[in-house]
């Protein structure tokens, strides 16, 4: 009695390792950006405990910004609000990462220090 081979044939295992690399790119470009965003959550809550004013908040930021090699906002792009005596630090940006051709992957990230 025969037995019946099972398996990938070699164009499934080319289709599904081209999917597998193109997602392992796409994820190496994608983690630094979510890292930096970790960071700049991280930057913006200290900026919001230490300081009072705004030029207070936006130059503890910068200062940040330079140690932590933070670019893809600066202290001109944070919004400093006050809620009930407290100071209260918002953020929104995007990045886009190039797929190739006219195709980009657009992450946009906000936070805030509440």
């Amino acid at each position: 009695m025969k037995q019946r081979q099972r398996g990938m044939t070699f164009i499934g295992l080319l289709f599904v390792g081209s999917v597998v690399a193109f997602l392992g790119i796409v994820l190496v470009q994608a983690v630094p950006t979510y890292i930096e965003y970790m960071t700049i959550v991280k930057a913006v809550k200290k900026a919001a405990n230490g300081a009072t004013t705004v030029q207070d908040v936006r130059a503890s930021f910068d200062k940040t910004t330079s140690i932590d090699q933070i670019s893809s906002i600066t202290g001109k792009d944070l919004e400093v609000t006050k809620e009930n005596d407290k100071v209260v630090v918002s953020f929104a940006y995007q990045r886009e990462i190039h797929l190739g051709g006219p195709a980009y992957l657009v992450m946009k990230y906000q936070g805030s220090s509440r």
